[in-house]
């Protein structure tokens, strides 16, 4: 059986970012392990589960999962798990990964060691896309470094932070996920004029944000040759 590993904040994930990957990989017969940095169940960005933000049908739907799903409520330490266990890593995105997940040693070795197995895949979605801008390889090298990257674009991001980079709850963005990756030599294209954004590169797959949500679970099934239809 194919398997996947979700690593999801615990200060703020998006809802349809983790949902929609993980209730395809579901329907597809993936079987799914959920963990996060302290083993405590994640929290979803309540922004996410705001009809007026996502629309009725999708905020209902994410609280829903989120509520009942069992693996999102009994995860995992990140420290306690291991990519080579698992055929993907998948890291959900929202603002909370920049507090949590992006900054965490462990999860930059899921990611790193996801990539560099012959047979690992890693899917990174939206905010997640910063920790790129973290993770190195056995050499020392980033792991972005001349890679093709999508993501959370500045130019989204300037419209939800104030000039002071604080989030509408108060809290202070401590980085911009294009700045850093940027900077760690990944070839950021965010395709801002297309409706989603996808990018394959080798054993490395990243999405821009939540409209492109479906679009990577559907792209990952088909990196781990998994038939959606079976």
């Amino acid at each position: 059986m194919t398997t996947a590993l979700f690593v999801v904040s615990e200060e703020g994930y998006w809802g349809e970012e983790c949902i929609e990957p993980l209730t395809t990989l579901d329907d597809a017969g993936v079987e799914v392990t959920v963990a996060t940095p302290s083993g405590d169940p994640p929290v979803m960005d309540e922004r996410s589960a705001d009809p007026e933000e996502v629309g009725e049908e999708t905020a209902a739907w994410v609280r829903e999962v989120d509520e009942t799903d069992e693996r999102l409520n009994n995860p995992s330490p990140i420290a306690s798990v291991d990519a080579a266990d698992y055929d993907a890593v998948v890291f959900p995105g929202g603002h909370g990964t920049a507090w949590d997940v992006n900054q965490d040693r462990h999860a930059r070795d899921l990611l790193a060691n996801a990539v560099a197995g012959a047979d690992g895949t890693a899917l990174v979605v939206c905010h997640a896309v910063g920790l790129l801008g973290f993770a190195h390889d056995d050499d020392g090298r980033y792991v972005v470094d001349g890679r093709d990257v999508t993501g959370f674009p500045n130019e989204w991001e300037e419209g939800i932070v104030d000039d002071q980079d604080r989030m509408p709850d108060g809290r202070k963005l401590p980085y911009w996920v294009e700045n850093e990756v940027k900077a760690a030599g990944g070839n950021w294209d965010a395709e801002l004029d297309a409706d989603t954004s996808v990018t394959v590169d080798g054993d490395l797959v990243t999405a821009r944000g939540p409209g492109s949500s479906a679009a990577a679970a559907e792209t990952l099934l088909d990196e781990l040759g998994v038939d959606a239809s079976a």
